[in-house]
């Protein structure tokens, strides 16, 4: 029901948006890709950024935009199990909207946590800073929304 809501508040919003798309248009094929790094792990930063996600989502067609959050240094407790529970709910939900959220393994060394301490479906890399710089390189948009 909770994702039904969702998808409905999604096209409900972008039908009521006076956003204006550059060219080239945002498509299925052509998506805007937008990577965000996240090394904090303030409460308030972190659920400001998931507003921010939540409010591009809204701005965008189905389909129309890519989100990575890549986490490294203090921002990979924010993925944690054990961080707190409503702002895990509000991750999980853009997860299964296609917001893709990335562990630094550096980090996890460091910390010596395990990848079972983190929330499942969360990709791991084993350098979360490389990982922000290629997908740059690679036409990724990054801005930082806290």
């Amino acid at each position: 029901m909770k994702k039904i809501l969702l998808v409905f508040m999604l096209l409900f919003s972008y039908g009521s948006s006076d956003m204006k798309f550059s060219d080239p248009q945002p498509t299925f094929e052509n998506p805007r890709k937008w990577v965000i790094k996240l090394n904090v792990a303030n409460l308030e930063d972190v659920n400001h950024m998931l507003s921010s996600i939540n409010n591009v989502l809204k701005a965008y067609p189905s389909e129309g935009i890519q989100v990575v959050v890549v986490t490294y240094a203090q921002g990979v407790r924010s993925l944690r199990k054990d961080y707190d529970p409503d702002t895990l709910t509000r991750i999980r939900s853009l997860m299964e909207y296609g917001v893709e959220f990335i562990v630094c393994r550096n980090t996890m060394d460091t910390m010596k946590w395990k990848d079972n301490e983190f929330l499942d479906d969360v990709g791991f890399v084993q350098a979360g800073i490389a990982e922000v710089i290629e997908r740059i390189v690679g036409g990724w948009i990054p801005v930082e929304p806290y």
